[in-house]
């Protein structure tokens, strides 16, 4: 399996289950995926975050809003693996419920850059809407 073939699996399953997770309510996958190693970043469309204290919280305070995820795609548009560190660009097409009400709704070109560890796993360093 190649470099690339590695991450792709990566992102259409551990990295889409977590997000499916997220939208269910419960954080800890997407805060499993993130790396412990500083900096890491969100730049989000409701609230950023710098440091894993700050994501950690981020995370918590975003699931407690979501639950009863029926559909989530991500619709990989590019990506690339240079060495230990990768990238995608694409769309978050989502059907959950938002503090209690129904949505579906579709995040643009989320892009997430991820460094992999000394034992050969991904994980996520930064995020930006």
């Amino acid at each position: 399996m190649t470099d690339h073939d590695d991450f792709l699996a990566w992102v259409r399953t551990t990295l889409c289950e977590a997000e499916v997770a997220l939208h269910n309510g419960d954080a800890a996958p997407r805060r499993a995926l993130w790396s412990h190693t500083e900096p890491v970043s969100v730049l989000g469309a409701w609230r950023g975050a710098v440091g894993r204290d700050a994501l950690d919280s981020l995370f918590t305070d975003l699931a407690q809003g979501f639950s009863d995820c029926t559909s989530f795609e991500y619709e990989l548009q590019a990506y690339d693996v240079s060495g230990d560190m990768a990238y995608t660009v694409g769309l978050e097409h989502t059907s959950a419920s938002v503090e209690g009400q129904p949505r579906t709704y579709t995040l643009r070109a989320p892009r997430s850059t991820a460094g992999r560890t000394a034992r050969g796993r991904w994980h996520t360093a930064t995020r930006t809407p």
